[in-house]
């Protein structure tokens, strides 16, 4: 089968519209067209159904598109291990950890592995949604659970809990907080517990709200309960993390926190000798580090 029709079938595919993929591909209109009506007729059968809103694949071109995809995923692969010379790293990385750790840990810390690396492209992919690493949806990831994932090469990098913190500024206006009845004075911030988040962290904030706390303001993600905390607009459930980074953070109730998050860092086995891979999975682990040196001279 003719590598370049294929090529150009992926394309369109993708774009749903000959238009698109001409220009991604710098090719006519009509150039595209030829080599999509020749691969129909060598497999004898439609790809697509034309439609006036663009192109919808057929049952026979979804099955080629799944094949193409594959092909494509394992194309990046090896050109991306090719690419990874023995002194130098450079090219696209796709990075992905949920909303919170990536938001509040990763991304602040980035401009040192930028600054080591001044050529990595990364692609920081922040959600909730465990992505597939196998078939090369990212290629490294960080995720608050280890993965069940074969073929996957894991470490464990540091254990999170989920505690209350409250703003110096709201605090020193507000009543004191020493029991966990004294919440029932001050607004609880919190995940929405519909929101996707660890079973250990949806587990203390289910125990608080079944305070029946008179106010409440509950977010989608870590992000918006920070800055809500940040702002003394309450009492919030937050990872331990933040605390460093957020001086003006306290700690209330030491005593009401969650079980331990164990955070893995894990990576396809058929990544096991990208350079890029490995300068950033040393990068995480020495601000780890850090973030562990800094946490003991603070507690002193």
């Amino acid at each position: 089968m003719d590598w370049d029709k294929l090529r150009i079938f992926h394309a369109v595919a993708d774009a749903g519209s000959l238009t698109a993929a001409g220009e991604t591909l710098h090719l006519s209109q009509s150039a595209v067209s030829r080599q999509i009506r020749a691969l129909e007729e060598t497999l004898n059968t439609t790809l697509f159904h034309r439609h006036a809103r663009g192109l919808i694949l057929t049952e026979q071109g979804e099955l080629l598109f799944d094949a193409t995809k594959s092909m494509n995923r394992r194309l990046e692969t090896a050109a991306a291990r090719i690419r990874d010379s023995e002194e130098e790293v450079f090219g696209e990385l796709k990075v992905t950890t949920t909303i919170g750790f990536g938001t509040l840990w990763l991304a602040p810390r980035l401009t040192k592995l930028y600054e080591q690396y001044p050529d990595l492209k990364i692609d920081l992919m922040l959600e909730e949604r465990v992505l597939d690493l196998p078939m090369r949806e990212a290629d490294v990831a960080i995720r608050m659970k280890e993965p069940s994932q074969a073929d996957l090469i894991r470490k464990r990098l540091m254990s999170v809990r989920m505690r209350l913190f409250a703003g110096r500024g709201y605090l020193e206006g507000c009543p004191p907080i020493e029991t966990l009845d004294d919440l029932r004075r001050h607004r609880l911030i919190c995940q929405n517990p519909s929101a996707t988040q660890v079973a250990a962290g949806a587990s203390l904030t289910q125990h608080l709200l079944s305070l029946d706390l008179p106010s409440l303001l509950t977010v989608n993600n870590y992000f918006g309960v920070l800055q809500a905390v940040a702002n003394n607009l309450g009492v919030g459930i937050l990872p331990d993390y933040v605390v460093q980074d957020f001086p003006n953070l306290v700690r209330v109730l030491p005593e009401v926190e969650s079980a331990e998050v164990p955070v893995f860092l894990a990576y396809p086995e058929e990544l096991r000798q990208s350079k890029r891979i490995a300068a950033f999975r040393d990068f995480v682990q020495d601000e780890i580090i850090a973030h562990r040196r800094r946490s003991r001279s603070t507690a002193a």
